[in-house]
C-alpha cells in the first residue's frame, strides 16, 4: 500500500477526485475534458494520486439488498487478549462483513455485516461471539448509504 501524505490537493486534484468518485471508469480522455487538463497530465495527476494513497482503488457500488443481502447490521464488538477479532484474519474475511472499524473507547471493533436473513445473522453472530461480545443494531434505511470525500482546499 501507497504512503499517506497529509500534503493538500489543488483545485485540479479536487476535481479529478469529484469525477472519479462520480464514475470511477472514466477515460483519462473523458476525465481530461471535464477538467480542462490534457489526457497525459491527468493520467500523471491520478498516477500521483494513487502512489500518494490518496485513490486507494476503483469497484463498483452494490447494493446489498438488491443482490441477495437484504438484512444489514451494525456489530459492536468488545474483545480483548488472544481471541481478540481483529487478530483473526479468517474471521475478518468473513463475506458477510462488509467494513471493520477499529475504535476508541470500550468496544475493539464495529462491523457492517449484510446476510440473506436472521438465521444467517444468527450464524454470524454465534460465529463472531468466540471473539468477544457481540452488540448488534439492525439498520432499518439508509439515507446517505456513500458519499464522496470532498477534501478541504489547500491554504
Amino acid at each position: 500500500m501507497a504512503s499517506r501524505s497529509a500534503t493538500p490537493l489543488d483545485g485540479v486534484d479536487q476535481r479529478i477526485l469529484g469525477e472519479l468518485q462520480r464514475d470511477g471508469r472514466l477515460s483519462f480522455n473523458a476525465l481530461s475534458r471535464r477538467v480542462n487538463l490534457s489526457a497525459p497530465a491527468v493520467a500523471d495527476r491520478v498516477r500521483r494520486l494513487t502512489d500518494r494513497g490518496v485513490i486507494t482503488g476503483y469497484h463498483a457500488h452494490v447494493d446489498p439488498a438488491a443482490a441477495g443481502l437484504p438484512v444489514t447490521a451494525l456489530v459492536r464488538m468488545e474483545c480483548f487478549g488472544t481471541h481478540c477479532l481483529l487478530r483473526e484474519q479468517s474471521s475478518l474475511g468473513l463475506p458477510e462483513i462488509l467494513q471493520v472499524h477499529r475504535v476508541t473507547g470500550d468496544a475493539c471493533c464495529f462491523l457492517l455485516v449484510a446476510v440473506r436473513s436472521m438465521e444467517h445473522f444468527e450464524e454470524v453472530i454465534d460465529r463472531l461471539a468466540a471473539h468477544g461480545r457481540p452488540s448488534s443494531t439492525m439498520v432499518m434505511s439508509s439515507p446517505v448509504p456513500w458519499r464522496a470525500v470532498t477534501a478541504p482546499e489547500a491554504p
